[in-house]
């Protein structure tokens, strides 16, 4: 029987955030450049210089992410049943059929990565196509494919691109600015570079976590809403998330650079500020209220 397309409306309070979370880094960097200027043309070399490895990392972060988690592009002779899955998922939602990728670890989880969705990449890894069911793995692919239909992939991906520079002016300013400078009129001028960096970063750091953790709940509905199963994704999140804590902290540690990216953050972190995910309990509570929904009949696409 041939896959039906789904109404997929767009999350109008993700889009105001997303726009939100731009024009405040945008203002931000408005800023971050004018005090640059101030300090003088060695802060604007260091600009330029971090500016130009953070440019480099932008248009190649899809395979460097890929690469970091021992990940690698899959062809359908390959990885047939997750080919012809995503197939059936991208005809439901009215995408394109982005790149697919796995990763080999154990570490259940699974991630899309992307500028745009012709761009796009999903990927899962050994680990979770092992422990899920196909009507499981085929909630988390679906949710996965939200992202890049939602384009916050590519928010993400900026939001973090400006957050590097920020990261790369700080390390580049600690190697060069701190000693070997016995002009008074130098101190000033790094101190000045170095604490606005930190003030960029650190912002950078809180937007992306407010956008992150919004965008996994349109995520979850947009996935329940494209393989008509929210119950399948709630049960493929408790066993990932138990899943994990099985796992050894030095399994996981590889993974934290990519933590805002996947469907459950490998990262331990207490409290609700510094975390890229909403908490897991949220999230399954969400989904088993769209469950009854759906059975009611009354599930809206909006």
């Amino acid at each position: 029987m041939a896959a039906t397309k789904t109404t997929f409306t767009r999350d109008a309070g993700l889009q105001s955030r997303m726009l939100l979370t731009l024009f405040l880094l945008g203002a931000l960097y408005v800023a971050f450049v004018g005090v640059l200027f101030a300090a003088g043309v060695q802060g604007i070399t260091i600009l330029l210089i971090a500016g130009g490895f953070a440019a480099l990392q932008f248009f190649t972060s899809d395979k460097l992410a890929l690469h970091a988690m021992g990940a690698k592009e899959v062809s359908a002779q390959e990885a047939p049943e997750l080919h012809s899955m995503i197939e059936r998922l991208c005809i439901q939602a009215d995408l394109p059929k982005p790149k697919i990728a796995v990763a080999y670890t154990e570490m259940p989880n699974a991630f899309a990565l992307g500028k745009s969705q012709k761009s796009a990449t999903v990927c899962a890894t050994t680990g979770i196509m092992k422990m899920l069911s196909p009507a499981e793995l085929e909630g988390v692919m679906a949710h996965e494919l939200a992202h890049v239909k939602n384009r916050d992939v590519a928010i993400m991906t900026i939001a973090s691109f400006f957050a590097s520079v920020a990261a790369m002016i700080l390390q580049f300013g600690f190697l060069f600015g701190g000693g070997g400078h016995s002009d008074d009129d130098d101190g000033p001028g790094f101190l000045v570079i170095l604490l606005a960096s930190l003030v960029v970063y650190v912002l950078s750091f809180l937007l992306m976590m407010a956008l992150s953790r919004y965008r996994e709940f349109t995520a979850d509905r947009g996935a329940a809403l494209v393989t008509g199963r929210p119950s399948a994704l709630a049960s493929a999140l408790r066993k990932i998330s138990s899943g994990m804590d099985r796992l050894p902290q030095q399994d996981l540690r590889v993974a934290n650079e990519l933590s805002a990216f996947f469907i459950a953050s490998p990262k331990k972190i207490i409290g609700g500020l510094f975390s890229t995910h909403p908490p897991m309990e949220k999230r399954i509570e969400q989904l088993m209220r769209l469950e009854g929904e759906l059975q009611r009949g009354t599930l809206a696409a909006a």
